[in-house]
């Protein structure tokens, strides 16, 4: 009987339990999840029906005041480097064939180590020369014949002038050139454009609910009065918004395309400035190539590369179509014997996903498994189960731009991916962030990369051990819309991104300047330049 009683004990106390677990789950779910600190997937959305955007939402795990305020600060460290330049006319802005390059102490023959230094004097369409720096420029010298490139340190010294230096790595024939790719009146007129709207880009939510299938407008943020469906990302507290569909609930939301809308916050004279007969002009002039011997130097014996040492600038350059660093030496390894027995997990955008194309084409053994999602930025996997090889892909979150559809079922912020990994020595995480992010006001990336940054901290603390890989952002095409996608909005993204991530032992693979080296002008570059990718860290 005493035993009878004791099991009855134990019914009635399970019963309190799960009543007490039900209740709380149904009156406040986010607050379990908070208690039992579980990540919060942004595929499991928190669906909010509001009438306007809230511009500074609270974040429950992180303060919003320590937010805001490094966003701030980062923000204005990129202010003093872009100050306002307006301009009257087209003549005062700075004029690539007018500026005038100079070698100093130039020779006849230099040698292989020599670091040559070019001084450059920016001088506006009428002769005059510039009282004041922020011209975007790119330096580069290369050998075709050898397949061979590096990049140039530039310093602007603010007064119009401008150093730029080349590490001289190779011996032959080496052209010099030195690229106006934007005026300083075009990169201030770029910068307060890009922060000025979020609306250069509209999304089209597809929502489908029972027999009926409807469009509706979506962005980052809506000006709009009619009903909204909010997609919060509860733990950093992230938001897309849709325009609600009459009759169909905000969860029924299954793909989603985008297209740009007819809209620019430059003036027309400011405009022109990206003609694309304007954009990356010559400053050399023809007098570009020189002479570069060994001179009998004994060549300085570099150490071994290893994780965590700090890089030059520039970080390395290209011969024969191979990456060199600068600072340590690689020693040539199998791709198959680097990924034996590792679960790799590549986070990003498809510049990310032309690695997984590229893996499945090189190693044969890699089987690709169906994970029954459809179109080009579907979640992909591969596995070789004799080597014990775990390869996948998956995109990040809002905001993500192209014209073909995609399907929104299982989107969620990089961040939350990085919370559901356990992470240990044998799992590796490659995530880029970039190029999606260009046509809107920076402090989104800012806020998405800092997302990460935390998360990148707390799986690191539970598994120090895990090797984490930050892929900057590719150079791309000339001839886009500048307004929404130069290059200089991404040069922008990489120096916040060096400044978050300077802190954590996140290694760099710094795709800028391997695709500067190598000269290539496409954001989805040949399969050769995948060849120079070597993992190094932020000095």
């Amino acid at each position: 009987m005493k035993m009878m009683a004791s099991r009855k004990s134990l019914w009635v106390l399970l019963f309190i339990v799960i009543f007490w677990i039900s209740f709380t789950v149904f009156r406040n779910p986010v607050k379990l999840w908070a208690v039992f600190k579980l990540p919060a997937s942004f595929n499991q959305w928190d669906l909010i029906m509001k009438s306007s955007c809230p511009k500074v939402p609270l974040n429950p795990s992180v303060s919003p005041t320590e937010t805001e305020l490094r966003i701030r600060e980062i923000l204005e460290k990129l202010n003093k480097q872009i100050p306002p330049r307006p301009f009257a006319h087209l003549n005062n802005t700075t004029s690539a064939t007018h500026s005038i390059a100079t070698i100093l102490n130039p020779q006849d023959t230099y040698c292989v180590g020599d670091q040559l230094d070019i001084l450059v004097e920016a001088r506006d369409h009428l002769r005059n020369r510039k009282g004041y720096g922020g011209d975007f420029l790119r330096a580069r010298m290369s050998s075709p014949a050898l397949k061979a490139g590096a990049s140039g340190k530039v310093t602007d010294f603010n007064n119009g002038t401008y150093l730029v230096s080349f590490t001289l790595f190779w011996e032959g024939q080496v052209s010099l050139s030195i690229l106006l790719m934007h005026p300083s009146e075009g990169v201030s007129a770029l910068w307060r454009a890009r922060n000025q709207g979020y609306d250069r880009i509209i999304f089209s939510g597809h929502f489908v609910s029972g027999a009926s299938q409807v469009h509706t407008d979506c962005a980052l943020v809506l000006n709009s009065s009619v009903e909204l469906c909010q997609y919060l990302d509860a733990q950093d507290q992230e938001a897309f918004y849709c325009v609600k569909p009459p009759n169909v609930p905000c969860a029924a939301i299954t793909h989603m395309h985008s297209k740009n809308k007819d809209i620019s916050y430059l003036s027309q004279q400011e405009r022109s400035l990206f003609e694309r007969s304007n954009i990356a002009v010559e400053i050399m002039g023809k007098s570009n190539v020189i002479s570069v011997s060994k001179c009998n130097k004994a060549v300085p014996v570099k150490k071994k590369c290893k994780f965590g040492m700090a890089s030059a600038i520039p970080t390395g350059h290209v011969w024969k179509n191979t990456w060199n660093p600068a600072s340590c030496s690689l020693a040539p390894i199998k791709m198959k014997d680097c990924l034996r027995g590792k679960l790799v997990h590549l986070m990003g955008d498809s510049t990310m996903r032309q690695w997984m194309e590229y893996f499945k084409s090189k190693i044969n053994t890699l089987r690709p498994v169906d994970l029954h999602e459809t179109g080009r930025l579907q979640h992909q996997l591969a596995v070789d189960l004799d080597e014990k090889i775990n390869i996948q892909w998956q995109k990040h979150g809002f905001p993500l731009i192209g014209s073909l559809v995609y399907s929104v079922k299982e989107i969620e912020n990089t961040a939350r991916i990085i919370d559901r990994i356990g992470g240990e020595k044998n799992t590796v995480i490659v995530f880029s962030l970039g190029q999606h992010f260009r046509p809107f006001p920076i402090d989104v990336f800012i806020r998405r990369a800092l997302s990460v940054h935390r998360a990148l901290q707390r799986l690191l603390l539970r598994s120090p051990d895990t090797l984490v890989v930050l892929k900057t952002e590719n150079t791309r095409e000339l001839n886009n819309d500048m307004e929404r996608f130069s290059d200089f909005h991404g040069y922008t993204q990489y120096l916040a991104l060096k400044n978050i991530f300077q802190d954590l032992r996140v290694g760099v693979i710094d795709a800028w300047d391997m695709t500067v080296a190598y000269g290539t002008n496409d954001v989805h570059p040949p399969e050769e330049v995948f060849q120079l990718f070597w993992i190094k860290d932020f000095e």
